[in-house]
C-alpha cells in the first residue's frame, strides 16, 4: 500500500486506535517515515468531523470496528496481534474496559509496544476521568490565562486561543517514544508500555513561561512588566488599547506598517549583529550612532560595570532609547513594502519576516517548493495541500513528499497486509527466548552528543534527549553571540543535564579541541541554515572525515525537505508565527499579536528534532546508515494549524476564531463568566439536552439566542457549581487555571526524582540552583515509559563549568588547559556571575 516502502520504518507495524488529533497524528508521523499503520474508527467515522483527517490519516489504511461487539473485539486483537505499535488517545482505563488491556497482551508478547495518549494522566486522580476536550486541557493546564504581557495589559483574561497546543506538542513526544522504543526493543527484543499524557506534553512545551528565578534582576523585566507592576501598585486599571500596547515594545521585537499598508514583523533583540544589521539596512544607523547611540563592549557583566547607559543587542532597552529607535524605524518601514523587507531582511541575515496568512502560507511558493506543503489526491477533496512531514532525514526525505490518501478497507484486507509486511520482515533483533528483561535504564544511555546550539529550539532538543540518559557537551564560544538574557536565562529550560564547555573554534587549537570532541561524540546537534554551517566548516562532509560515523541533526527556521527560495534565511518561532498565520489569527488581521507563549514553537522543534534523531538511530542500528536528522520551526508551526493547514478547490474561506474578541468556536464551546470566575464549556449541539438536565439551564433547547442565555444562567452561581453539574452529565467544562496557581500546588523541592508519580502537573524548585537564585522549573515528566528509566532534572551549570573536565577527557593536561585559559582559547564563563545582575 505504502509507496514509500524504502523509508526507515519500513516493516513496523502500526495500530492506531486514535481519535481528534494526537493519536492520529502520532500515528501519522510513523506512517510519513514508512511504517504501515492500520487506522481503527469507531462505527460512523472519526469522531472529530474536519477535512483535517485527511491529513491525519494519509499513509494509512482505515476501518470501523465496534468494539463493544464480540466480532469487533476479536478482529482489533487479531490485528494487535501482528502488530510491532499500537496507540490509543482514550481516557485512562477506557481500553481495558473494551477488552484491550495492554499488560495483558505485554505478558504475552514481551516484544509489543503500547502507547497511551490520554488528556489527563492515569495517576491524576482529580482529573483523569474528565472529558479531556483540546480546550478542556489547555484551560486546565494555564493555557488561557495570563496569556502573554500584551494581553495582561489590556485586561484580557482569560483569552482563547484555537490552536491546538496540547495535542501538537503531545504528538511529537508520542511520536519521538515510539521510536525510541522501537530502538531499544532493536537492542534487547523487549517492547515497553508508554503514557504521553497530553497535560503534561503541554506543561513541557509552555516550559519558558512557567519557570520562576526568585530575586530576578531588575534588567531583565521588560517595559511592559515594569508598566503592569506600576498599574497594579498605584491601582490603575490594565486596559491598554492595541495602539497604546505598542509603545511599551522594544523596537527590535514588534510590528511596524510598510509602504503597502501591510505589517512586518521585526526580531532582532539581544544579538547585536543582528540589531546592528537591521538599523544599517534601514538606513538609520549612521544617524543613530552620530545622535550618541552607546555600545557596551561586555554586556555579561553586572550592569553597575556596564561602560554605557545601554546598548544595541541588549534586551530590554530602556525606554528613552527605545522610544528614539522606534520612531526612525516607523519611518524606514514605511519606504518599502512587506515583501520587498522580506527579501532584504532575508538575504541580509536578519531576522524578521511580512505578517501573512495561513491562506497565505499554505499558498507561499517557497512553502511548497521545500516540501512544507505537500499534496495529496483525497477521493473527497480532490487535490488537497496538506503539512509536509513534521520531521525527515536528509537521505530519506523525497520519498516523503508523495503521501497517499487514506485507503478505506475490510478487516481482510488490513490483516493481510499486516501479515504480508511481516513475512518480508527482517529481524534483527532478539526474539522468543532471547529477549532481555527490563534493564531499567534509559533509552540513550549509549549515546554522546556536542549541542552546539543556540537560543531554545536547537538547545531544547538536546536537552529533551538527556532524559533518556544521553550525555550532551554544550560547546559555546568564548565571546557570546547573545546577551544574558538569550544567552544565559534561557538555558535554565534548555542547559538542563549537560555538561557545559566554552571553546573558541575560530582559532587554530580550539578547532583541534572541537575535531577531538567530534571524534569522543556519537551525534552533532546544529541550528543553523546550511549557509552558515559551511561558512563555519561544520557541514557533514567536514565533520564525517573526523568522524566518519558521525550522525547529525539541524533545525532552523524555514527549512523544509527540499531547498526553497527562504531556506537560507534565519529567523526565530516569531518569526515564522508572523509568516505562517498565527499572529494574525490570534490577535487579528489589521492587529497581528504574537501567539502569547514563549517558545510556542521552538519546544516543539525541539521535540521533533528528538523525533528524527530517534529515528536515524533506529536507522543506524539496523542498516549502518548515517543520516542527517532534520526539522524546522515552519514545519512544525504546520502541526499547530492542523486544523487550518490545508487547501483545496472549493475549501471554505479560512474563519476559524481569532483575534482578542474570540473566546471560543461558538456559543456551545466559549468562555463564560460565573459568580466568582470563569469557565469554559466546550460543548455541541448534540448535548443539548444533558445541558437541559442541569438544574439553571432548563429551557436552553428552546431559546433563539444560546449565547445570551448560556451569559445570563451562568453568571448566577459560581464556577465549582458549574463544573461539578456538568461533569456529571460528562459534559467537557473547565476553570482556566494560571499557571502560577498550579506551580505553587505541584512544587516540591529537588529530590532526585523525575515527577513521573505525581499525575498531570510536576515542578521542582532548586533553592541552590547555580545561579545564585531559586529556580522552580517543569519536570521532565510527559513521556513516561513502564520499563525504562527517565533521568530526573538536574540543573543548568554555569556555561564553561565544565571546560577543564572535559578537555581532559580528550586528551589535554593540566598544563596545556591553563595555557589555553591564559590565551582565551578557552574559558570557565562569560562573566562574574552565572547570571549577571
Amino acid at each position: 500500500m505504502n509507496n514509500n516502502n524504502e523509508l526507515p520504518l519500513k516493516g513496523v507495524r502500526v495500530v492506531d486506535f486514535g481519535q481528534q488529533i494526537a493519536g492520529p497524528a502520532a500515528a501519522m508521523a510513523l506512517a510519513d517515515f514508512g511504517a504501515t499503520v492500520i487506522h481503527i474508527d469507531p462505527p460512523g467515522g472519526p469522531t472529530w468531523k474536519n477535512p483535517a483527517n485527511e491529513i491525519l490519516n494519509r499513509n494509512k489504511l482505515s476501518l470501523e470496528l465496534d468494539l463493544k461487539s464480540e466480532e469487533g473485539l476479536a478482529q482489533a486483537l487479531a490485528l494487535i496481534d501482528k502488530a510491532d505499535i499500537v496507540i490509543e488517545n482514550f481516557r485512562p482505563g477506557v481500553m481495558k474496559k473494551l477488552g484491550v488491556d495492554f499488560e495483558s497482551l505485554r505478558l504475552a508478547r514481551p516484544e509489543l509496544i503500547t502507547l497511551s495518549i490520554p488528556g489527563f494522566a492515569s495517576n491524576d486522580t482529580l482529573r483523569r476521568e474528565w472529558k479531556a476536550t483540546e480546550a478542556v486541557v489547555a484551560a486546565a493546564c494555564g493555557g488561557y490565562t495570563d496569556m502573554g504581557f500584551n494581553r495582561v495589559l489590556m485586561g484580557l483574561n482569560p483569552s482563547f486561543s484555537p490552536l491546538p497546543l496540547g495535542s501538537s506538542y503531545a504528538t511529537a513526544l508520542s511520536a519521538a517514544s515510539a521510536v525510541l522504543a522501537l530502538y531499544e526493543r532493536e537492542k534487547t527484543g523487549r517492547g515497553d508500555h508508554i503514557e504521553v499524557p497530553i497535560a503534561a506534553a503541554m506543561m513541557e512545551g509552555l516550559s519558558y513561561n512557567s519557570y520562576v528565578i526568585d530575586g530576578l534582576p531588575e534588567r531583565y523585566k521588560t517595559m511592559r512588566e515594569h508598566e503592569i507592576e506600576y498599574r497594579r501598585n498605584n491601582k490603575i486599571p490594565l486596559n491598554l488599547s492595541y495602539d497604546d500596547l505598542q509603545e511599551y515594545l522594544d523596537p527590535f521585537y514588534r510590528t511596524y506598517e510598510c509602504a503597502d499598508g501591510r505589517k512586518f514583523y521585526c526580531v532582532c533583540p539581544s544579538h547585536r549583529n543582528h540589531a546592528k544589521r537591521a538599523l544599517t539596512v534601514l538606513g538609520i544607523y549612521d544617524e543613530l550612532v552620530a545622535e550618541g547611540l552607546p555600545e557596551v563592549a561586555d554586556l555579561h557583566l553586572p550592569i553597575s560595570e556596564w561602560d554605557g547607559e545601554t546598548s544595541i543587542g541588549v534586551y530590554p532597552l530602556p525606554k528613552r532609547w527605545a522610544d528614539i529607535i522606534a520612531a526612525k524605524m516607523k519611518a524606514a518601514f514605511l519606504t518599502k513594502t512587506s515583501e520587498e523587507w522580506g527579501r532584504i531582511f532575508g538575504k541580509a541575515s536578519i531576522p524578521g519576516a511580512p505578517h501573512r496568512t495561513t491562506e497565505e502560507w499554505v499558498q507561499d511558493e517557497h512553502v511548497n517548493l521545500a516540501g512544507l506543503i505537500v499534496e495529496v489526491d483525497t477521493p473527497d477533496y480532490g487535490i488537497m495541500k496538506q503539512p509536509g512531514p513534521i520531521a525527515w532525514l536528509e537521505n530519506e526525505a523525497d520519498a516523503m513528499l508523495t503521501p497517499r490518501a487514506c485507503r478505506h478497507v475490510s478487516f481482510d484486507e488490513a490483516l493481510a497486509e499486516l501479515n504480508e509486511v511481516a513475512a518480508e520482515e527482517k529481524v534483527t533483533r532478539p526474539t522468543g527466548a532471547d529477549i532481555q528483561p527490563a534493564s531499567g535504564k534509559g533509552w540513550l544511555e549509549d549515546l554522546r552528543i556536542l549541542d552546539l546550539t543556540n537560543v531554545i529550539a536547537g538547545p531544547h532538543s538536546a536537552a529533551f534527549l538527556t532524559r533518556f540518559g544521553a550525555e550532551v557537551i554544550k560547546l559555546d564560544p568564548v565571546k557570546p553571540l547573545y546577551d544574558p538574557l538569550i544567552g544565559t536565562m534561557y538555558t535554565f529550560q534548555s542547559g538542563v543535564n549537560k555538561r557545559s564547555a566554552v571553546v573558541n573554534i575560530s582559532t587554530e587549537e580550539g578547532r583541534e579541541i572541537f575535531n577531538r570532541l567530534v571524534r569522543s561524540v556519537d551525534m552533532v546537534v546544529m541550528n543553523a541554515p546550511q549557509r552558515q554551517i559551511l561558512q563555519l566548516g561544520l557541514d557533514e562532509e567536514t565533520l564525517k572525515k573526523i568522524n566518519p560515523d558521525l550522525l547529525f541533526c539541524r533545525l532552523d527556521c524555514l527549512g523544509g525537505p527540499r531547498v526553497g527560495p527562504m531556506s537560507e534565511y534565519i529567523g526565530y518561532d516569531d518569526i515564522i508565527q508572523a509568516i505562517s498565520g498565527i499572529m494574525s489569527r490570534f490577535g487579528g488581521i489589521e492587529t497581528p499579536e504574537e501567539h502569547a507563549h514563549i517558545g510556542t514553537l521552538d519546544v516543539n522543534c525541539g521535540f521533533a528534532a528528538g523525533l528524527a534523531t530517534a529515528v536515524a538511530l533506529y536507522q543506524k542500528l539496523r542498516t549502518g546508515k548515517c543520516s542527517r536528522a532534520r526539522t524546522s520551526l515552519s514545519a512544525v508551526t504546520n502541526l499547530l494549524q492542523i486544523p487550518y493547514c490545508y487547501d483545496y478547490a472549493g475549501r471554505p474561506p479560512f474563519n476559524e476564531p481569532s483575534g482578542r474578541e474570540g473566546m471560543g468556536f461558538g456559543p456551545l464551546a466559549h468562555f463564560y463568566q460565573t459568580s466568582d470566575g470563569w469557565i469554559y464549556l466546550d460543548s455541541n449541539s448534540l448535548e443539548l439536552d444533558k445541558i437541559a438536565a442541569i438544574e439553571g439551564l432548563e429551557g436552553i433547547g428552546e431559546v433563539d439566542d444560546i449565547k445570551s442565555f448560556l451569559t445570563q444562567q451562568l453568571a448566577k452561581a459560581p464556577s465549582e457549581y458549574w463544573t461539578d453539574k456538568m461533569w456529571a452529565k460528562d459534559i467537557a467544562v473547565a476553570v482556566p487555571e494560571s499557571i502560577k496557581h498550579l506551580r505553587s500546588e505541584n512544587s516540591r523541592l529537588s529530590d532526585g526524582t523525575t515527577g513521573i508519580d505525581r499525575g498531570s502537573f510536576a515542578f521542582t524548585i532548586f533553592p541552590d540552583h547555580p545561579c545564585g537564585h531559586q529556580v522552580t522549573q517543569i519536570d521532565h515528566y510527559a513521556i513516561r515509559p513502564t520499563e525504562s528509566a527517565i533521568r530526573p532534572l538536574k540543573p543548568t551549570e554555569r556555561t564553561g563549568h565544565s571546560t577543564r573536565e572535559i578537555l581532559a577527557e580528550v586528551g589535554y593536561d593540566e598544563a596545556a588547559i591553563d595555557s589555553m585559559l591564559k590565551r582565551n582559547i578557552i574559558g570557565l564563563g562569560w562573566g562574574k556571575e552565572f547570571l549577571p545582575s
